[in-house]
């Protein structure tokens, strides 16, 4: 072997056992899950045959159905408000004309990704017991958009760098606005990055506990606090359907997001 040829990282003695027994530690857990979430008895360790009874048990209860509600309630609401506060930030950062403290700006919003989720949500419930908020589905929305914006914000941003200035500088050249430069000619080419944030911010709401676990209420109830509720009574198989069900939204999800931003890179490609 050449000493400047190179070398990957599976050639190493012991990569693939070490990747295997990491990919087990990390996955075996959700194939149990989703194995014993078809069970037909109520064991969730001794394998009874095939059902899909519990789903339906899941899909008929009642705490379930409002939790559900409450949790796409506001992950829509609040990946809608995260992604519009991401455009405005994404523009005015990397667009927009440089300023004192463009560092900074930068860090805050980002904060969130560096920043522990416990730390950030004992900070939340202070801050809304201090100005006097009621605990409820509204602080569990403020809460959720200001966690989901950097979310949002790095694939805008990523795809907003990768245009080059002179799209909009013909735009203007053409006698267009500021406002007709970002509504045809900027906005269509951000868009991939902008559905890819937008899905992005979505599951992180909808799978967030830490956070919605402090800022909520009385009555206020997601489908984390929901499961985290039937957990605490009793595991059944009910639990591992509603968490399969979680977990195959979250792959799909992840999967557009993925794939969305991979043929914005491609478009920016060609």
């Amino acid at each position: 072997m050449a000493r400047n040829s190179p070398r990957t990282l599976r050639r190493y003695p012991g990569f693939r056992w070490v990747a295997g027994g990491c990919l087990l530690l990390l996955y075996g857990p959700m194939i149990v899950i989703t194995i014993y979430s078809f069970n037909s008895i109520r064991s969730i360790t001794t394998w009874g045959g095939f059902s899909f009874d519990w789903y339906l048990k899941a899909f008929n209860n009642p705490n379930i159905q409002s939790a559900t509600a409450n949790s796409l309630i506001i992950a829509i609401a609040a990946a809608t408000t995260a992604t519009a506060l991401a455009v405005a930030a994404s523009l005015a950062m990397i667009r927009g004309p440089r300023f004192k403290g463009s560092e900074f700006g930068f860090a805050l919003i980002n904060l969130p990704l560096m920043v522990p989720e416990i730390v950030t949500a004992v900070a939340s419930l202070i801050f809304f017991l201090a100005v006097g908020i009621n605990l409820g589905l509204t602080t569990i929305l403020l809460a959720h958009i200001v966690f989901c914006i950097p979310f949002a914000y790095m694939p805008i941003a990523a795809r907003l760098e990768g245009i080059e200035g002179f799209y909009e500088d013909a735009a203007r050249d053409l006698y267009a606005s500021r406002w007709e430069t970002f509504r045809y000619v900027l906005l269509p080419m951000m868009l991939p990055g902008i559905l890819s944030g937008y899905v992005l911010a979505f599951i992180i709401s909808l799978d967030d506990f830490i956070i919605t676990n402090l800022v909520a209420g009385p009555g206020a109830t997601t489908l984390p606090l929901a499961i985290y509720g039937m957990v605490r009574v009793g595991f059944t198989p009910e639990i591992n359907a509603i968490s399969t069900m979680m977990l195959g939204v979250s792959m799909i999800f992840v999967t557009v997001s993925y794939l969305i931003g991979r043929s914005g890179a491609k478009s920016k490609g060609s």
